[in-house]
């Protein structure tokens, strides 16, 4: 009898399981892996497909129609568009506010605190930030370099990412010297292991702030409002400060 009572919760968990498909910032690879990780232990009948990408490409696609139940960009700005044109249903929400920062390996020979001398090094010949057409964090990356007066000069060095997880990569694997990236990323465990970092001035660059939307499409599913409640979490919020983000309603 108990067997057969287990088995009928289990249909019913089943009936009501859904799977919230997920546009993400590339920034948040590792800081929303954890945050969906942990949604799921306590809701294991919802599943959380996460897609990553740069917030620009995730706007496009989204007001394309492609089939996103949640939005989130490293850009406001994204989420508010889509919000004006009713491919976001709920009112534009910060949820982060991000930082950029210098990032080398460690066995390199530059020091990211030298930062932009650094980057004048004849010996640093590949810089790789992301593409400032459509990841935020490269157009963070440009208005820093152009703040310093530096742009013009290292501007034949660049290396463009498609995205910050990319750009990251590049500078990980030693395919560029040096890179400017997300301090989310940064504080990645295994990019901690290989690099050294060095914070940009936040006055150096337009503030990145963040933010998320339910979309037009994530509005005929019943739990996609609870993953997106979720992200304002006590337990969320925590993960999101462990990797380095600065949260709504808190002082930098």
């Amino acid at each position: 009898m108990k067997t057969l009572l287990l088995l009928l919760l289990g249909l019913l968990s089943l009936a009501h399981a859904e799977l919230i498909r997920v546009f993400a910032a590339a920034d948040l690879r590792y800081a929303l892996k954890e945050i969906a990780g942990l949604y799921q232990k306590r809701y294991p009948e919802d599943k959380i497909e996460l897609v990553f990408g740069s917030s620009g490409k995730g706007y496009a696609q989204v007001r394309a129609g492609a089939p996103f139940h949640i939005y989130f960009s490293a850009n406001m700005k994204y989420v508010e568009e889509l919000y004006k044109e009713g491919h976001i249903i709920t009112e534009p929400k910060l949820y982060a506010v991000g930082r950029i920062v210098v990032w080398t390996r460690k066995d390199s020979p530059f020091d990211p605190s030298k930062f932009p001398d650094v980057l004048l090094d004849p010996r640093a010949r590949r810089i790789a930030i992301a593409n400032w057409e459509h990841a935020p964090y490269g157009r963070a990356a440009k208005e820093a370099l152009e703040s310093y007066g530096v742009f013009e000069r290292v501007r034949n060095k660049l290396v463009l990412g498609e995205n910050i997880s990319q750009t990251a990569s590049f500078v990980y694997s030693g395919a560029a010297d040096i890179g400017i990236i997300a301090l989310s990323l940064a504080l990645a465990p295994q990019m901690e292991a290989r690099g050294k970092y060095w914070l940009i001035p936040e006055d150096k660059h337009e503030r990145l702030a963040q933010g998320y939307g339910i979309t037009k499409e994530g509005g005929k599913l019943k739990n996609s409002k609870r993953f997106y409640d979720f992200i304002g979490s006590p337990e969320a919020r925590k993960i999101f400060v462990k990797y380095g983000f600065v949260l709504p309603g808190e002082a930098r």
